[in-house]
């Protein structure tokens, strides 16, 4: 069959250049195409946690902006300046989102690698290059990952996602239909963001498969109606317990799916082996102002307080089967597979 197109989101969504680094505002597209310029890691740090970029994009992101900050080191004399600078970089990054663990290692990998060329007179751009190989190596797993999710996936099967699953589910839809199958995505909106109506539909669109966008409280209705046949969700953290730990409404989902006999399979490149149970991880409380909100404008009583949890945790009894880089599992396994021995 003809190439699948990438999604302008992958494409586009990141683009580091000499002294900048331009990040594809989400908040706003496919409504409109804007950029956000960062010139520093500061730039960067607050547009993560500002929701400019979500997803697996801070990975990215947070690269990108460590590349600047090595720049600005490689202007500093001494080696100690240049430890210091981006070890403040570093721990301000891995700061902005901590629910996901993307952020903290790539940012972990590339301190260490900045260790062998802190006192190189082109630390800025050998550090661009160390960073433009982690993104080819995240992109290599995200292909991984969709060839193993895509076997899960029946010919004419319908499946529900919630919010938007990058590459994740990109790359499973890409090896989808390469492998001649034909489906359709239903989106649930996902508030407050809208990230499902807006970046997930919108990107399945540009691969031209059919989608739909339903309200988030409607997903248990889609599935006792037989309007779905699969719930296939991306994973910000899989912890060695089998939790899968994702963008808040998943949970309820799950609980849907299995009261009506539909398996829940989840993407993840690969489980978090420094987290044993979900008690090892920092569950994001954004504030929740931010659910009184869509789009810039207030959509709820000035009387009313809001609550906004970015993530909840889907317990393994509830998961059919965890995608991830290497081989489909079930959560029972997956402390088996991704313990990391420890040195004797």
């Amino acid at each position: 069959m003809n190439a699948v197109t990438m999604p302008t989101i992958i494409a586009k969504g990141i683009l580091l250049e000499d002294e900048a680094v331009r990040i594809l505002d989400r908040r706003t597209f496919p409504l409109k195409t804007e950029y956000v310029v960062c010139r520093t890691y500061e730039d960067v740090a607050v547009a993560i946690e500002q929701m400019v970029t979500q997803s697996s994009g801070p990975f990215f992101a947070a690269s990108a902006g460590f590349v600047l900050a090595a720049k600005q080191a490689g202007r500093m004399r001494s080696n100690e300046d240049r430890r210091a600078l981006l070890s403040k970089a570093a721990v301000r990054l891995i700061q902005t989102r901590p629910t996901n663990n993307n952020i903290r290692d790539v940012v972990a990998h590339l301190v260490k690698e900045a260790d062998a060329i802190l006192g190189d007179e082109d630390i800025g751009i050998k550090m661009e290059e160390i960073v433009r190989v982690a993104w080819a190596r995240q992109q290599e797993l995200s292909r991984n990952l969709g060839a193993n999710a895509a076997r899960l996936i029946d010919n004419g099967d319908t499946i529900l996602t919630h919010c938007w699953g990058e590459s994740g589910i990109v790359e499973t839809l890409n090896a989808t239909l390469r492998a001649g199958k034909k489906v359709k995505v239903v989106c649930t909106e996902t508030r407050p963001y809208l990230q499902g109506s807006r970046l997930t539909a919108h990107s399945i669109a540009e691969m031209g498969i059919d989608v739909t966008v339903i309200t988030d409280n409607m997903g248990a209705h889609a599935m006792d109606r037989g309007i779905v046949s699969k719930l296939l969700t991306a994973a910000d953290r899989v912890t060695l317990s089998g939790h899968v730990i994702n963008k808040v409404g998943t949970l309820q989902l799950a609980i849907a799916a299995n009261n009506f006999g539909l398996p829940f399979v989840t993407m993840v490149r690969i489980p978090d082996a420094a987290a044993s149970t979900p008690d090892d991880v920092r569950m994001e409380e954004r504030d929740g102002d931010e659910s009184l909100h869509c789009l810039g404008m207030r959509t709820a009583t000035p009387l009313a307080k809001g609550w906004y949890p970015a993530f909840d945790v889907t317990p393994p009894k509830l998961v059919s089967a965890i995608a991830t880089a290497v081989g489909v599992f079930p959560p029972t396994l997956i402390r088996e597979h991704f313990t990391v021995p420890r040195a004797s």
